[in-house]
């Protein structure tokens, strides 16, 4: 008994994928026409660009802290490198490694993720002085 698949993407994946765009628009559309309902009042108005303020200000504090966690992370990791480039400088002295093609790789990507690390620190600092 031979069974045979065939991956063919079906009508009906294609009307569910249709029918939710839909409905994502319909409440886009719903969402846009209620704001402006709630800003025509003095007191929606103010909330809303109370709401905008804020999220304005969480979305910044978001991304500052985003690029120092990764920042840290990044050089965590050069850090990493670097003990395993002195471990690499260590036996390649004292005539056990094969060549220096492993050192200068530990060198490499010590460079390469301390780089990465520091310009993520300096962006944060850039964007403290905008």
């Amino acid at each position: 008994m031979t069974t045979t698949i065939a991956i063919v993407r079906s009508a009906a994946a294609k009307i569910d994928r249709m029918i939710v765009a839909a409905v994502a628009k319909k409440l886009a559309l719903i969402v846009r026409v209620a704001v402006q309902q709630i800003r025509r009042s003095r007191t929606g108005a103010a909330l809303i660009t109370g709401f905008e303020a804020a999220a304005t200000s969480m979305a910044r504090v978001l991304h500052q802290l985003w690029l120092e966690v990764t920042g840290f992370t990044f050089l965590a990791i050069a850090g990493i490198g670097a003990i395993t480039g002195v471990r690499e400088y260590g036996k390649y002295e004292s005539g056990h490694a094969a060549g220096p093609g492993r050192l200068i790789l530990a060198i490499c990507f010590t460079a390469s993720f301390a780089w990465f690390g520091l310009s993520s620190f300096w962006r944060v600092r850039r964007r403290k002085k905008a």
